[in-house]
């Protein structure tokens, strides 16, 4: 089982038992910290993934300790004049291991999105049976409505309206 996680602004794929440097976080060492933007869990093939994050899931992990990264150096020249600029830097860090992931919930969230996307389609074909509303319909509606009517252009348009100024 792993998962996809949003920690301290980076996404990392985790596992249970499995140590991960992440930048540094709050807490003291020894504490234990729980992450609940999960973004996508697999338990033995079966993958949910959320949308953006999945409901009710969480992974608990324990602070072992805090530190710097390597340091890496920024050399900036300018080529001709005489322009040189050497900066370095350490990244804080706190290095962290995965106790347990927590599907809670998980699947649950996706029946429930699926489940309105089935009852929505019948609605819709009820409202355009009963009333027309022009005015809440997108282009493509729109355009597939004038097609129906008979009408292919503004030209065509035109004429059904001088038509049916006529025929008044």
């Amino acid at each position: 089982m792993y998962a996809i996680v949003e920690i301290a602004g980076q996404q990392f794929k985790v596992a249970k038992d499995q140590k991960v440097y992440v930048h540094r976080l709050q807490g003291e060492a020894g504490s234990k910290v729980t992450f609940d933007n999960v973004l996508l869990l697999d338990n033995a093939g079966n993958v949910t993934i959320g949308a953006p994050a999945i409901e009710g899931a969480s992974v608990t992990a324990q602070i072992l300790s805090h530190l710097k990264g390597d340091k890496v150096i920024v050399f900036k020249k300018k080529r001709r004049k005489g322009f040189k600029k050497k900066n370095g830097h350490r990244q804080y860090l706190s290095e962290i291991q995965i106790e347990s992931i927590a599907a809670t919930g998980g699947t649950k969230s996706v029946k429930k999105e699926e489940a309105p996307k089935k009852e929505a389609a019948p609605k819709a074909d009820v409202k355009e049976e009963a009333t027309t509303d022009y005015n809440s319909m997108t282009v493509a509606e729109l355009k597939d409505a004038a097609k129906e009517q008979g009408i292919s252009g503004y030209t065509s348009l035109k004429k059904a309206e001088l038509i049916e100024a006529l025929t008044k």
